[in-house]
């Protein structure tokens, strides 16, 4: 198969680099390194508070002659205090900034969540919070309709500001709304995604609709065992399926669940900290798995979801606030 899906003509690469919970002072260096390895998707998010060491890792690897800025795919996504129409382009052009870039490849509504608006110089990234120092801190939902949102977004991609446009963290319900609306179609839908929650019905609608699927957290729990929203006895690595897979491909584990990822048909944006996985986790193209294994390790499916507003939102930010049955 190829390492790239097409959006449109451009080329999207089937695997990204993930910069969540990306260390800001390792950021920089971690871009370059992504890059200098072979990466040519990144994945931010202004709530990821590194952006700016993001383009100055962007910038490094294109002095370095490792790439131009053309053959970057550089996604990101706008934060739920900027849903109001007029906060959207300032928002994007905030994370332009920070980035040290013209364009985006794309711009993703991050939540279908919209909070009170936080001004840029009063506190950024504004985080879940509205106002972190009250006694009782808590999320300040803005009733503001999906609908108003999505045509600012639509506005950038016509402004040439974003090139393609796109949804993460919507359910089957709120797809289909948005496709009764939206005048330019949502190209791109980025969510949680490993054997342990196929959401096959949701990227069967979604590729149904024209989209390409994007699944974070391709790996499962790892990127939670730290924030207590997972433990590491829920780690797919371990599953029988997954290490017989390994032993017959002479591949590790992680790299399994990776390439069940992309040859499924989803692009897919690991994250990690360290430089030596880099290639462990690009090095997907090579082998395949049988028909039989994509099966066994999609019978892992127990619909564990383990980023779910209705749970950490509650847990963390004292406000109860499901957007999934």
């Amino acid at each position: 198969m190829s390492s790239n899906f097409f959006i449109g003509e451009d080329a999207f690469p089937a695997v990204g680099f993930g910069l969540w919970k990306i260390e800001r002072d390792e950021t920089a260096g971690m871009v370059h390194a992504a890059i200098e390895a072979g990466y040519r998707h990144l994945d931010s998010a202004a709530d990821y508070g590194n952006e700016r060491e993001t383009g100055e890792g962007i910038r490094a690897a294109i002095e370095a002659g490792c790439c131009q800025r053309e053959d970057l795919w550089v996604t990101s996504k706008l934060w739920n205090t900027y849903h109001r129409p007029q906060h959207v382009r300032p928002a994007c052009e905030k994370t332009l900034g920070d980035l040290g870039l013209d364009y985006l490849d794309l711009y993703l509504i991050h939540f279908p969540i919209a909070l009170e608006f936080v001004d840029f110089d009063q506190r950024y990234p504004p985080e879940w919070f509205f106002d972190p120092d009250a006694a009782e801190p808590r999320m300040q939902i803005d009733p503001v309709p999906l609908h108003e949102t999505w045509a600012a977004m639509e506005e950038l991609k016509q402004s040439g500001l974003v090139k393609h446009i796109g949804v993460c963290n919507y359910s089957s319900a709120l797809l289909h709304d948005l496709m009764a609306y939206a005048k330019l179609q949502p190209e791109v839908l980025q969510i949680e995604s490993h054997p342990f929650l196929t959401q096959e019905r949701l990227i069967r609608l979604a590729k149904s609709y024209g989209m390409t699927v994007t699944a974070f957290s391709p790996l499962g729990a790892l990127s939670y065992v730290s924030l207590d929203m997972a433990t590491e006895s829920e780690s797919v690595l371990e599953s029988a399926a997954v290490r017989r897979a390994a032993e017959r491909t002479g591949r590790s584990p992680a790299q399994v669940v990776l390439r069940w990822g992309v040859q499924r048909g989803t692009a897919i944006i690991p994250k990690t900290a360290r430089k030596e996985r880099l290639q462990e986790n690009l090095a997907l193209f090579d082998f395949a798995l049988t028909d039989e294994e994509m099966s066994a390790i999609a019978g892992l499916n127990c619909d564990r979801r383990f980023n779910d507003p209705a749970v950490f939102c509650e847990a963390a930010f004292n406000t109860f606030y499901p957007i999934y049955d």
